[in-house]
């Protein structure tokens, strides 16, 4: 893999990192941190494709490598969804 090549992967990790963030509502931080979860989400998104024997949806090939698109929105959507859920700051009411 050449470094353009994996300048592009790292652009479309981002780029199905930001919408997984943005179906899901909760935004984990810059772009930096939405192509780690693009990378993430797709991982997710493959293991759960495979367990219900689904087909990979638009997979974008970049040099020898895939990466699957969708799977990827979905997998950054439901981390995304999961993180939120367990990180949100919970507000006390304080009554006098």
């Amino acid at each position: 893999m050449t470094l353009l090549e994996f300048f592009i992967l790292l652009i479309i990790a981002a780029i199905a990192g930001g919408l997984g963030q943005g179906l899901a509502g909760y935004s984990l931080g810059g772009c930096l941190i939405s192509a780690v979860v693009g990378f993430v989400g797709a991982l997710i998104g493959l293991w759960l494709a495979r367990l219900l024997g689904l087909p990979e949806f638009l997979p974008i090939a970049i040099g020898d490598r895939t990466f699957p698109i969708i799977w990827s929105i979905i997998g950054s959507a439901i981390f995304s969804a999961i993180v939120g859920l367990l990180t949100r700051r919970r507000t006390v009411v304080v009554r006098r």
